[in-house]
């Protein structure tokens, strides 16, 4: 078999594009190797396929419905075309059988799973790198199936790494705050939150919205009347300046959290989604981030009080700036690379 790498993950409006995003780093990763990734999608957002080609990656669309027996087999035949060696599989539709095909054909697997949801695995590999990961979540699974837990194995894309050993300056009263709620936030989430700042007149405030945001032209009419100073950023692609630029961010509980800890941001997260809950509690247990809870009206009524609160505590946001630091090295997307080229020998040697 080649070095050919098959990602097969989705991203739209309402699925967000965080399954593709951290399948780049690996991609990113497995490309330092020499071998070469493609990423195929039963749905894809302009502006993220754009991405991927700017990046130098393939990408093509499975006329599909996502998760089924054709799905499965359809991956299978673009890995035998490409004469791939790998097929890595990011999405919550992706279950079992789309894992017993994939390993029927002969392919190695790696299956990212954030909380358990196909029940019984057969991949591979099965890569979790939340806080909250637990063997416990992957009892039912074959005695090759090999588990890769926690932020040890942290997926960061290349832009970050330049970023490795970078010291952040903490205020003693911050005053720039980073917004970023993912690529669609289909429910405007967004929106609700500049709306909260809106009593802050000394704040810098830079809002990254997705291409695939359904709600810009809102957003940027909400912003014209407000005290503080407010940016939107579409589509950024200088997410690791922007967070060296901002104090303290206002984020979505998914893996945008494992940059913010590599960069040292302190940051209150909103849980947008019910598999980020416990990213979000393991998060504020650890001292890294505040967590808000799911964007209710009494979320979003506390936030005022809360980032108040932050943005006068430099020893509070020292501390949280190192934690995250400790927690998320930059290693992640090497690691897994390297435990995927150590399972192909391994089975090679059998």
């Amino acid at each position: 078999m080649s070095n050919c790498l098959i990602i097969r993950a989705d991203a739209s409006a309402r699925i967000g594009t965080g399954h593709v995003m951290r399948c780049l780093a690996l991609a990113q990763a497995w490309r330092q190797t020499g071998g070469s990734a493609v990423f195929a999608s039963s749905e894809m957002t302009d502006a993220l396929e754009a991405r991927l080609t700017s990046e130098g990656f393939q990408s093509t669309r499975l006329a599909v419905t996502p998760g089924t027996e054709e799905d499965a087999t359809k991956t299978a035949e673009l890995a035998r075309h490409q004469n791939a060696s790998w097929v890595v599989a990011d999405g919550y539709h992706l279950g079992l059988q789309f894992q017993q095909i994939i390993k029927a054909a002969g392919l190695r697997l790696l299956l990212l799973d954030d909380y358990g949801h196909a029940e019984e695995y057969v991949a591979d590999l099965v890569l979790n790198q939340n806080l909250a990961a637990d063997a416990s979540l992957y009892e039912k699974r074959a005695p090759h199936t090999r588990l890769l837990l926690g932020t040890r194995y942290a997926l960061l894309r290349e832009e970050f790494l330049r970023w490795s050993g970078w010291k952040r300056e903490i205020p003693a009263v911050a005053r720039k705050v980073l917004v970023t709620l993912g690529g669609s936030d289909p429910d405007n989430v967004t929106g609700k939150v500049i709306q909260s700042l809106a009593g802050f007149s000394d704040l810098e405030i830079t809002v990254v919205v997705g291409g695939s945001n359904p709600h810009l032209e809102t957003l940027q009419l909400k912003i014209k009347n407000q005290k503080s100073k407010i940016n939107i950023v579409v589509n950024a692609n200088n997410m690791p300046e922007l967070m060296a630029w901002a104090d303290v961010a206002i984020a979505a509980g998914g893996s945008t959290s494992w940059e913010l800890a590599f960069m040292g941001l302190p940051s209150l997260v909103l849980t947008l989604a019910d598999n980020q809950a416990a990213i979000c509690t393991a998060l504020e247990s650890r001292g890294v981030s505040i967590t808000l809870g799911s964007p209710n009206l009494d979320a979003i009524q506390s936030l005022a009080p809360k980032i108040q609160a932050v943005l006068s505590e430099h020893e509070q946001r020292t501390l949280m700036c190192t934690l995250g630091r400790h927690l998320v090295d930059g290693c992640g997307s090497a690691r897994v690379v390297q435990m995927m080229m150590d399972h192909s020998t391994y089975m090679a040697e059998k």
